[in-house]
């Protein structure tokens, strides 16, 4: 027996997926026969977590090939490749390569909002109802629970954080793809964190070295994609930043010259008369601005500017239509 190649992993875990999906797809029909539409809509992802995890007892948990082993004709051994791995290790396996996920999900999905809730209380109410299942109660008990001792600048950096989580898991995925198509072992990250391999036997032996190099290629033009879109990613986040730090500057500058202006405004357009703000303004020939009752009043005594006390004819006033400061 020699170690299996890229080419049959690959194989193995396409025809357990498609073993597996049409698990997920009878459980789910099951279910909304049984239990109705709304039913199947709130116990979905549970359902698909039951099938995986009853088509990895029945199979790799207890000792047997999956169906997709037996298709491509590969066993599963410890570090060592000389033993199979211990019972310890499959359920490790199996608990990182399905339990696990879900949970991720799950917690990060039930943070995320209750955090969201928190920043927006007005929203409460209308979340409320999308989380109110009664097999996730616990979980979603615990984290509400959690969140509600943080204080509001912890909040802020915990959704940051989890932000960057949902961010990070998709990137880590196909690294580790990337890099199983360079080293050819390792198809699943579960398996590459237990140490969990593979040796072929029956068939020839060669077969898979013809196409490793192709694989490798493969992987190096993953790599590439992978860390060209992390860079794009970046760029547009910073862009993104400097983009919301302008908008905030700008808003500060707006509301700081509006604020002035309307000082500005409230304290040019009052009459220096009667110290209210102008009605019917009216101009004198030297250029201030006066109420048109205020001046024409001022005139029946005095026929010079008020301010100024430049001399001028009372038909010399000038009454401005539509102006407004």
């Amino acid at each position: 027996m020699a170690a299996a190649g890229p080419a049959r992993l690959v194989r193995c875990g396409q025809k357990d997926e498609l073993y597996r999906s049409g698990l997920r797809s009878g459980a789910g029909t099951a279910l909304h026969g049984l239990a109705g539409a709304k039913k199947w809509l709130e116990w979905r992802k549970e359902m698909e977590l039951l099938s995986d995890v009853a088509y990895f007892v029945l199979t790799t948990l207890s000792g047997y090939q999956t169906l997709g082993e037996e298709y491509v004709n590969i066993v599963q051994v410890d570090s060592t490749k000389k033993r199979v791995p211990s019972f310890l290790r499959r359920a490790i396996f199996v608990s990182l390569h399905t339990v696990l996920p879900y949970c991720l999900e799950k917690g990060l999905l039930h943070l995320e909002r209750e955090l969201q809730i928190e920043a927006d209380e007005s929203r409460t109410s209308q979340s409320s109802p999308a989380l109110g299942l009664s097999s996730r109660t616990l979980i979603r008990n615990w984290i509400q629970k959690q969140v509600g001792e943080l204080t509001e600048q912890q909040k802020k950096t915990v959704l940051q954080i989890v932000y960057v989580l949902k961010q990070c898991i998709p990137v880590l995925h196909r690294l580790h793809l990337a890099v199983f198509y360079i080293s050819g072992a390792f198809y699943h990250l579960s398996k590459r964190i237990t140490g969990i391999t593979y040796l072929h036997f029956g068939g020839l032996q060669g077969e898979d070295q013809s196409i490793r190099s192709s694989y490798k290629f493969l992987g190096i033009i993953s790599l590439f994609h992978l860390l060209l879109t992390i860079g794009v990613q970046m760029y547009s986040f910073k862009q993104k930043q400097r983009a919301r730090q302008e908008w905030k500057l700008h808003r500060n500058l707006a509301h700081q010259k509006s604020m002035t202006k309307e000082k500005t405004t409230a304290r040019h357009s009052r009459c220096t008369l009667c110290l209210e703000e102008r009605r019917h303004t009216t101009a004198t020939p030297c250029g201030h601005l006066f109420c048109w009752e205020c001046i024409t009043e001022w005139c029946n005594t005095r026929t010079e500017c008020p301010l100024c006390r430049e001399k001028f004819h009372p038909q010399k006033l000038i009454y401005l239509r539509h102006y407004h400061l």
